[in-house]
């Protein structure tokens, strides 16, 4: 049976299933709250939203408050995501997609779109600033970026291009080396202290080595090159979320591999290098789960390498 979208009685099956959709009151708030947990800073969600930074904090609170939890832990002038907070941004992002997906159906349009995963630090580091400059060259391409910090994930989540941080074994996968970053062993100031006191190598044996969710892959390749056997203590520390990775060694958890897109951080003396031993064949990648990408994603795949 052949539909015709022009017929008034399809409208309004749309309009009903449009309505359905966004019974959720809070919308806006949504797409506010998008943008902090991408951020993971009012002042900078706010610049990207054209609104104050008392605007945004508001419709937070009012969120939390109509949600009855918790986004956002506040730490002096930092925030980070809660667990209940990142379960409802992935959740919402796709929620929010399909909203946007029949709107622009009701007005007739059909956006040609791209799914992209990246790490969330990558994200608001590297690419975010970069996006405007995609967009003024292929105003008629839609992005969808959802937080991603496996490989393991690109088929669940349909990405058609992944950027993750590694050493280039994506086995089956199409991928290329994007930005070229080595990774060195970083700690807060009061860690590093101790580390300087005690000695790096007694300090990997009795300090938590922060991991991702590739586990301890890069704290293994890490030791390989310092010729040091890997022994890290029972207890560990796990974080997924790359931006909360690196608040939690701020906050003095443990000690991470990170790259020169935390150099912020070691700028403002928030975080030190306790070695110069660097995985210097480590980067961020362009992944894909197919070897055919369509012409959208071939045009930012390239675009991104300009």
């Amino acid at each position: 049976m052949i539909i015709d979208s022009s017929n008034p009685i399809f409208g309004t099956i749309r309009l009903k299933k449009l309505n359905n959709i966004m019974r959720f009151r809070s919308y806006d708030s949504l797409r506010v709250f998008g943008v902090v947990a991408r951020r993971l800073s009012m002042t900078t969600a706010a610049n990207e939203l054209n609104q104050s930074k008392g605007s945004v904090s508001y419709q937070i609170n009012k969120l939390e408050s109509e949600l009855g939890f918790k986004l956002f832990v506040r730490k002096n002038a930092s925030i980070e995501l809660t667990e209940a907070g990142q379960h409802l941004w992935h959740a919402s992002q796709n929620a929010l997609d399909q909203i946007d997906r029949e709107i622009e159906q009701l007005r007739g349009h059909n956006p040609k779109s791209i799914r992209i995963g990246a790490l969330t630090y990558f994200l608001s580091r590297w690419l975010s600033p970069r996006l405007s400059s995609f967009f003024s060259s292929y105003p008629d391409i839609s992005l969808h970026i959802d937080p991603l910090n496996s490989a393991d994930m690109l088929h669940k989540q349909n990405i058609d291009i992944a950027i993750l941080w590694g050493v280039g074994n994506w086995e089956g996968l199409q991928s290329e080396l994007l930005l070229p970053c080595p990774a060195v062993p970083t700690a807060s100031k009061k860690v590093a202290k101790k580390i300087s006191e005690i000695g790096l190598e007694q300090a990997i044996k009795s300090i938590p080595l922060l991991a991702d969710s590739s586990g301890h892959t890069g704290w293994r390749a890490w030791h390989e090159k310092a010729e040091l056997a890997y022994k890290p203590i029972a207890s560990s520390l796990t974080i997924l979320d790359s931006n909360s990775r690196v608040q939690a060694v701020i906050d003095g958890q443990g000690i991470a591999l990170w790259d020169d897109l935390i150099a912020p951080e070691l700028t403002s003396g928030q975080l030190e290098v306790v070695s110069d031993i660097a995985l210097s064949d480590s980067g961020y990648y362009l992944i894909s789960p197919s070897q055919h990408l369509s012409k959208e994603a071939q045009l930012f795949w390239n675009w991104l390498k300009t």
